[in-house]
């Protein structure tokens, strides 16, 4: 696995409902609380608590100045996402270092 290390995750996204909450906030340039329960499939109170966590390690940003609450991903957060991302792809494809399949 050419010195893979499942440990490098950043267990802060690891998780279904994180990596899921950020994987649409990568794909979108926000997003209101509802639309994200709604497609992820998840609890008020189960995104809360995950967003919460997110929005700590400032990988997330909430914007309540609207009466709507939406979420954004932070510049670290896109970082981070992307590393994780590129370590998730090394471990799927050890043989070509992780390249990317495009």
């Amino acid at each position: 696995m050419n010195g893979f290390d499942y440990r490098t995750l950043d267990d802060v996204i690891h998780s279904r409902i994180r990596l899921a909450a950020m994987s649409l906030l990568a794909s979108a340039d926000e997003a209101e609380f509802t639309w994200l329960r709604e497609a992820i499939g998840t609890t008020d109170g189960n995104l809360s608590t995950h967003l919460a966590k997110l929005v700590s390690a400032e990988y997330v940003e909430a914007d309540r100045s609207t009466g709507v609450t939406r979420y954004r991903l932070t510049a670290s957060g896109r970082r981070a996402f992307r590393a994780y991302v590129d370590r998730l792809d090394a471990l799927l494809h050890p043989e070509d270092g992780g390249a990317r399949h495009e």
